[in-house]
């Protein structure tokens, strides 16, 4: 099998070393959005940098190590350490992980979404794309007036629903996210 790779000047090669689960769930996500493990990689890589303040990163550059006087020890109450745990948990966070984030987003007055809920969101928003390039080929064929054997009216209709909901899902999620690090919990159980 011959292989060709396209590229265009001044790019450059990036790659990273994962464990077998993690490849083998990235290329499955790959081929259900019809793309090469690479062409889903370079998205990802691309949205995350559109996403992000570059300028931002530059100017606060962390510590190379956190020196031990800037460690924060904190005395809990039983049942607030079990709910803790529990949010931490349901999040797939260590504890104190999630209390940096949450010290973190209160201090910089963002809301945090953690990795494995930002991943999934990136991954929805990539079926979206995919569905956006689809259709503006349609459009494009359609536009020159050329025959389509594509969807009809009532499919387009129907896609359009499907989208708005998701759009409408991914309204919620975030607003859930955001409330959810806000917010306390109800009754503890004894």
């Amino acid at each position: 099998m011959i292989q060709m790779c396209c590229m265009s000047a001044g790019s450059t090669h990036l790659s990273t070393w994962v464990g077998d689960d993690t490849k083998q769930r990235f290329g499955a996500v790959a081929r259900a959005l019809g793309l090469s493990e690479s062409a889903l990689l370079k998205r990802s890589v691309q949205l995350m940098l559109q996403s992000t303040d570059a300028t931002a990163a530059t100017v606060l550059e962390p510590p190379a190590k956190v020196p031990r006087d800037l460690r924060l020890y904190v005395r809990l109450r039983a049942e607030d350490h079990l709910l803790l745990k529990e949010r931490a948990g349901a999040r797939g966070m260590a504890s104190a992980t999630y209390v940096a984030a949450l010290v973190r987003a209160h201090l910089h007055a963002v809301t945090p979404l953690p990795d494995r809920e930002l991943a999934e969101l990136r991954s929805a928003v990539a079926a979206v794309g995919v569905v956006g390039r689809n259709l503006n080929q349609i459009a494009r064929v359609a536009n020159l007036g050329l025959p389509t054997s594509g969807p009809t009216r009532e499919d387009l209709r129907a896609l359009l629903r499907a989208l708005e909901g998701l759009r409408d899902h991914f309204k919620s999620v975030l607003k859930a996210n955001a409330e959810s690090w806000e917010s306390g919990h109800g009754q503890t159980s004894r």
